[in-house]
């Protein structure tokens, strides 16, 4: 992406660091805003003069510094390009974005899945959908847009939400990373630039990269978005698209305000990059709070993307798309290019569902409150040099871990029969060695065995876990 940081920047990143030595204190900032994927790899540093002058250090510092990053995997040098930042081969991370939510079975802890169980009155949603399925038998079964009636009522959600919508610009997929891939196929083309967070869902890094996708990152974490640095990043990468999550950003929890969606939205409107706003999220705030307006409220020609999967149930498989009027015969004809519909049975029980959306959505968030509360009580007992910030809704904690060694607890977890998704997993560019995801989608009970096995591969992590690699292939 021929991304450069500047000398101010970068000292601004690194803050005080240790100068005694210099060089080594310099090294290790820059190395832990690589690792923690805040300088995105292929990134080139400053150079040596440039640095020197910002920090007010000598060049011989600098010179070392440079040399220790070099050494240690976390930079490289090529002719013509300067010095770039890099990432070390991570130990028990495979690289690939691929999360794969496992099968049940046997006596492991999954926490590398945030999806829960279905809800009370599931079944009886699916008896009166199979009633309902016989109406619809003497046709052929397609329904390219989905059917009329569950549009209707999608439509409709969007409207009470604060952004009109009318049923002919809503699109029903399968699942919301099926509608991410029918939206990548419409703005895109292979090689186009593509703007995400990061950290961000690591299945959408892979569905764009399969798309011919080209990855940046910028950063968010718990705290929430520099919506200054993402306008700026904006400027400088000019990606065709930008794939978001406004609402309880997975996997930090964090939620976007109103005045950062508002200007977000005129850094997008001003930059005419393609906005891919993915509300999976949205249906899960946790503390009674009110929900700002949709980011596609600030982005007319934005594509919207929302998921039955955290709300109701993974197995129902149904998502759907808003799009707006100008964009939609393009990506009607993706979507014809990848599938021809969802399955009618599954939108007849989402239809069941809506009808009872709040009842089952007052008992989905007391569940995940309970949940949420029990993780973060056993995390901050059994691991108080962790970092453990609350979201305020969502489905998973973003932990922050003293050392860069989330890969490798990983793996070492898997020994304790703990299943974990390592931060680096999240990293569109790499990184994040420092961080984990931890869902709070099992029952209280399993969170507190869960944390158990956890500080016991944490403990064994800090002591020679890295001499015991896992090398079977896992994730979720």
């Amino acid at each position: 992406m021929n991304r450069t940081l500047s000398g101010p920047r970068t000292a601004t990143l690194l803050g005080d660091f240790p100068t005694s030595p210099a060089y080594q204190g310099l090294a290790d900032g820059l190395r832990r805003l690589i690792a923690d994927g805040r300088i995105p790899l292929g990134t080139r540093l400053p150079s040596e003069r440039d640095l020197t002058a910002a920090l007010g250090v000598s060049r011989t510092t600098v010179t070392r510094a440079y040399q220790l990053l070099r050494e240690a995997g976390y930079a490289s040098a090529r002719q013509g390009s300067g010095t770039l930042a890099a990432l070390p081969v991570a130990r028990g991370h495979r690289g690939d974005h691929l999360l794969t939510p496992a099968e049940g079975g046997g006596d492991d802890l999954d926490l590398t899945c945030a999806a829960t169980v279905a809800p009370a009155g599931m079944s009886a949603a699916y008896e009166a959908a199979v009633a309902e399925l016989s109406s619809y038998l003497g046709g052929n079964g397609y329904f390219p847009s989905g059917l009329p009636a569950l549009r209707e009522a999608l439509a409709a959600r969007f409207t009470a939400r604060g952004l009109p919508t009318s049923p002919s610009q809503i699109i029903v997929t399968a699942g919301a990373l099926g509608g991410l891939a029918i939206a990548a196929r419409a703005v895109t083309a292979m090689g186009d630039r593509v703007l995400m967070e990061s950290p961000t869902y690591p299945n959408a890094i892979a569905t764009l990269q399969h798309a011919g996708c080209r990855i940046a990152g910028v950063d968010v974490d718990v705290h929430g978005w520099d919506v200054a640095s993402m306008a700026a990043a904006l400027r400088q990468v000019a990606p065709r698209a930008v794939y978001l999550i406004p609402d309880f950003q997975h996997p930090t929890g964090a939620l976007m305000p109103s005045e950062q969606r508002a200007e977000l939205g005129a850094a997008l409107r001003a930059s005419r990059t393609a906005a891919l706003i993915d509300e999976s999220m949205v249906d899960v705030p946790l503390e009674e709070q009110t929900m700002p307006a949709p980011l596609g409220c600030f982005v007319a020609d934005s594509i919207t993307i929302g998921s039955a999967s955290k709300s109701f149930w993974g197995g129902l498989r149904i998502g759907w798309l808003r799009v707006p009027d100008p964009r939609s015969a393009t990506v009607i004809a993706a979507r014809l290019s990848l599938d021809l519909g969802a399955p009618v049975l599954e939108q007849l029980v989402l239809l069941q569902l809506l009808a009872a959306e709040d009842e089952i959505m007052t008992w989905r968030r007391a569940q995940l409150r309970a949940s949420r509360d029990t993780l973060v009580a056993a995390l901050r007992a059994e691991l108080p040099s962790w970092t453990v910030t609350p979201p305020r809704g969502g489905l998973a904690i973003w932990a922050e871990l003293p050392e860069p060694v989330s890969s490798t607890l990983t793996s070492v977890a898997e020994r304790h029969g703990l299943l974990l998704a390592s931060g680096p997993s999240f990293a569109p560019e790499g990184g994040l060695e420092r961080h984990l995801r931890l869902p709070y989608a099992l029952p209280p009970a399993s969170l507190i065995e869960a944390v158990r096995r956890l500080r016991l591969a944490w403990d064994e992590t800090l002591t020679n876990g890295t001499q015991h690699p896992v090398r079977r292939t896992l994730v979720a």
